[in-house]
């Protein structure tokens, strides 16, 4: 199997970014920060993930271009 990782580019700094995958059968999304060389980790099970994007695809719904 390939060796990659899928970072979402934030639009905070240019060099931040935001990666997710699965550890322990709980999700893990963490917020890279480029400037202050610091991360942030949020750990969501399985239904709360599902939650959290269901919340997020509304929210983005939302939006008005």
């Amino acid at each position: 199997m390939a060796n990659y990782e899928i970072r979402f580019k934030c639009n905070v700094e240019p060099n931040d970014f935001i990666t997710t995958e699965v550890v322990n059968d709980k999700t893990l999304i963490e917020v890279s920060m480029f400037i202050e060389n610091d991360s942030y980790d949020i750990i969501l099970d399985k239904s709360t993930a599902i939650k959290f994007a269901k919340t997020l695809r509304t929210e983005i719904n939302k939006i008005q271009d």
